[in-house]
């Protein structure tokens, strides 16, 4: 009967993980091709066996609790790490198989590892993947994610890093609108343009020090156009609209085709690292060692031919 139990209690443990992912009971029973009803019941049982109530239910959504917050946390750690000794214990003999979760930063997640991704599911045809893009830091272990693309330092040292490559933020614009604005030869010459500026970032731009100083350089500005949307700024540039900053792979093809020009390359900060991070252990799962060992190299090629291509222009 114990056992019996045991097994229920795994099975509503991801009945809940996938109502929570699917933002709704029905949506997670057609999933499970359960009814409503049933999954309803595992969620239920589990809020009876922990004595409190997990998500808050509407006709059309449900919520997480405070309380189902930490829980489903808890339920994710849970059900990697059977999965995860599972997949160590059947070792070499075992085949990648089962759903791989990716996270990145929304435009390199869409324009440098989606690609790669793709060409990964069709050598591994029995590996499926979610990619799942957020310009914020995602908790891996919490929220059940095998392997992320990091742009910048890394603070988590609970992780495994793979570095493959460098990121710098350049200072662009169209060709047109150079011609008809006063040359920039200094970042101080910014005061005296249009800046396009993305809505989450403050309204000013720092450099790295001048020969001689240890001091940083920082240009505050009164946006001509702020936008929210990355390919929105670069499109705005392209169109002549003003002066923008942005990460050198958001437009490299806008560079290389002579749309955009770059200004101020020697007064840009040293180039941030690239790193794909997974949780400590997850690299012997197969699916996650086969997706690093396919992944990396193609990544450092990647970046590398991006700095390669920027330099030359």
């Amino acid at each position: 009967m114990g056992r019996r139990v045991g097994m229920d209690r795994l099975d509503a443990m991801k009945v809940f993980v996938l109502a929570v992912d699917e933002g709704s009971l029905a949506a997670a029973g057609r999933k499970l091709g359960r009814s409503p009803a049933a999954v309803s019941r595992a969620i239920a049982f589990l809020e009876e066996r922990i004595g409190a109530e997990l998500l808050h239910r509407t006709t059309r959504s449900i919520k997480l609790s405070e309380e189902g917050e930490r829980y489903v946390a808890i339920c994710r750690r849970v059900l990697t790490e059977l999965e995860e000794a599972d997949d160590i214990v059947a070792g070499p003999r075992t085949a990648p198989r089962g759903l791989l979760t990716i996270t990145a930063p929304v435009v390199s997640g869409e324009m440098v590892l989606r690609p790669i991704l793709d060409a990964f599911l069709d050598a591994y045809p029995t590996v499926s993947a979610k990619l799942l893009l957020f310009d914020r830091s995602v908790n891996l272990i919490e929220e059940g994610v095998d392997i992320a693309l990091r742009i910048g330092p890394l603070a988590d040292s609970a992780m495994v890093a793979m570095r493959v490559g460098g990121i710098s933020r350049v200072v662009v614009a169209a060709p047109r609108y150079l011609k008809q604005h006063p040359r920039i030869a200094e970042p101080g010459d910014l005061a005296k343009h249009q800046i396009v500026a993305m809505a989450h970032l403050p309204n000013s731009w720092t450099f790295a020090p001048p020969a001689g100083s240890s001091a940083a350089r920082t240009v505050q500005f009164t946006p001509r156009l702020v936008v929210n949307s990355t390919y929105a700024a670069v499109a705005s540039a392209v169109a002549g609209r003003g002066v923008a900053r942005m990460y050198s792979y958001q437009v490299a093809e806008q560079v290389g085709r002579g749309e955009l020009e770059i200004v101020l390359a020697g007064d840009e900060d040293p180039e941030m690292p690239a790193h794909l991070i997974c949780p400590q252990g997850r690299l012997a799962v197969p699916k996650v060692r086969a997706f690093t060992d396919f992944a990396v190299p193609r990544l450092k090629k990647h970046f590398a031919q991006l700095k390669k291509s920027l330099s030359a222009r």
